[in-house]
């Protein structure tokens, strides 16, 4: 027995997650900024100059390859936090070695 056509679907949601995006979503995070971010972090809590410089140099070449990029890559906020991380490590470094230089010779 029919009892005739089925009732049709109903309309899709609007509104937040009713499907994908006509424009695309966010370009991918550069491969490493998230071990920039890390690297950054930690020179400034424990490894100094040791991943600060790291931090830097790859921070610096990941900034700039985004840049190229037109936009193709994203993480330039996690690559940045990063990097500056890695310069606020080393230059805490090299004040705490100067200051066990100077507490150093002042103790003679």
């Amino acid at each position: 027995m029919s009892y005739g056509t089925p009732p049709p679907p109903p309309p899709p949601a609007y509104g937040y997650g009713s499907g994908p995006s006509p424009y695309g979503g966010p370009p991918p995070d550069h491969k490493q900024a998230t071990l920039i971010l890390v690297f950054g972090i930690l020179s400034i809590i424990c490894c100094g100059i040791f991943l600060g410089i790291p931090a830097i140099v790859l921070g610096r070449k990941a900034l700039n390859e985004i840049d190229a990029s037109g936009g193709a890559i994203g993480g330039r906020g996690k690559v940045k936090a990063g990097y500056i991380c890695g310069i606020v490590g080393c230059v805490l470094w090299v004040i705490g070695v100067i200051l066990r230089v100077t507490v150093l010779a002042n103790n003679n």
